[in-house]
């Protein structure tokens, strides 16, 4: 295994747990992506990590063990993959085929995604290195041996690329799966993620449970989730907005398949900032309103216009929102901390001078662990308010 020597004092950091190197940080080799390395503190010392290095990333090495043996070797991962399998034996199947079975670096498998949707496996490998290491025919051979599942799809990051079925037979369609009871569908092949975001399970359950006998605004409602949440926790009706027609028909057919009653359904295809704008001119209110857009920082520079965008939803969707009702907003934006998500979301309520109770503030669920030593990693925030009267 090739040796990479440290240029920073990060022995530390390391041993505490983090997993990650810059390219700032270490001497650069010449080395294909993907190629496993032993970490050195220094010239004449003893390795203190090993992982896989990318020399084109500026994410330069991926730790994946910080205590000998430091082979990289299909033991190692199949014992990761046991591991991380027994951490989800809790999920029933009778209420929830839909999970994350591996959360990367959270499950000491860095880059490496894994969901489970009913029958069907999908893995991603998020960037060069883990790309250019993981070998997915061996990952697939131990899932099909290992969970009652008959097929598995690679997904790749490449925009517009589908997936692939890289074990069992042909994927035809959506793959129907269960979340704590509820029915829905997921795209494995083209939808966002890997076909559907589990991350947001236990907030559903959450809006299912205070829905009812309320009016419900989901904004930036993707395939339904809320929505559905809510019209089975009794909601009088739902509204679910979304900017794009395959995610609102999608939303309309989640709504069938649990055998709720159309009439309390309106699906609008529109943008919701325009749409809390019409809704604010005309006076409309809701008695719950969910907001969960997509990221709005995708890299650190873009961090003070999306704080700016988040304060600016928090105040439209404030106005909207009847007096005692519920305010859930949620981000997803790793490069937003759950603080300043939190200050944002305050502000924006203040300047529609609302005043307002926090009930709730949630992140990531249990199948979706991270490292303790990793904060950054933490991307999901959901913070629920009761807004007064």
């Amino acid at each position: 295994m090739r040796q990479l020597y440290l240029t920073k004092d990060l022995v530390r950091s390391i041993k505490r747990g983090h997993a990650w190197l810059f390219s700032n940080a270490i001497e650069r080799i010449d080395a294909p992506a993907g190629t496993p390395v032993l970490i050195v503190p220094r010239r004449g010392t003893q390795p203190i990590a090993s992982g896989i290095y990318d020399p084109r990333h500026p994410l330069a090495v991926r730790i994946c063990r910080t205590h000998p043996p430091w082979e990289l070797d299909e033991g190692w991962l199949h014992n990761g993959l046991t591991q991380a399998m027994k951490l989800r034996r809790h999920f029933s199947a009778q209420q929830t085929t839909g999970y994350r079975l591996v959360a990367g670096e959270g499950d000491h498998l860095p880059g490496l995604i894994v969901d489970v949707y009913a029958s069907v496996a999908v893995i991603k490998l998020d960037g060069g290195s883990p790309a250019g290491f993981y070998e997915v025919p061996a990952i697939a051979r131990w899932l099909m041996r290992h969970l009652d599942i008959d097929r598995v799809v690679q997904r790749f990051r490449q925009r517009g690329r589908a997936g692939e079925v890289v074990a069992g037979g042909p994927i035809e369609g959506p793959i129907a799966f269960l979340e704590n009871g509820m029915r829905f569908t997921a795209e494995v092949l083209h939808g966002q993620k890997t076909g559907f975001f589990l991350d947001q399970r236990d907030n559903r359950s959450i809006i299912r449970d205070l829905a009812c006998d309320r009016t419900v605004l989901n904004l930036f409602s993707y395939s339904g989730g809320f929505s559905v949440a809510a019209g089975l926790g009794d909601a009088l009706h739902v509204h679910s907005v979304d900017v794009a027609p395959r995610a609102i028909e999608a939303c309309q057919s989640h709504w069938e398949m649990n055998h709720l009653d159309p009439a309390r359904h309106t699906p609008v295809t529109a943008d919701c900032f325009q749409f809390l704008e019409q809704s604010i001119a005309r006076g409309a209110t809701w008695g719950m309103v969910i907001s969960d857009p997509p990221s709005f920082a995708p890299n650190q520079r873009s961090r003070s216009a999306a704080l700016q965008a988040y304060r600016q939803l928090a105040e439209r969707t404030a106005r909207v929102t009847v007096g005692g009702g519920l305010l859930a907003l949620a981000s997803c934006s790793s490069h937003i901390t759950a603080e300043a998500f939190a200050e944002a979301c305050f502000a924006g309520i203040c300047h529609a001078r609302r005043g307002a109770t926090q009930l709730l503030q949630r992140g990531l669920p249990i199948d979706h662990p991270t490292p303790a030593a990793m904060p950054e990693l933490r991307y999901l925030k959901f913070l629920l308010f009761r807004l007064n009267d």
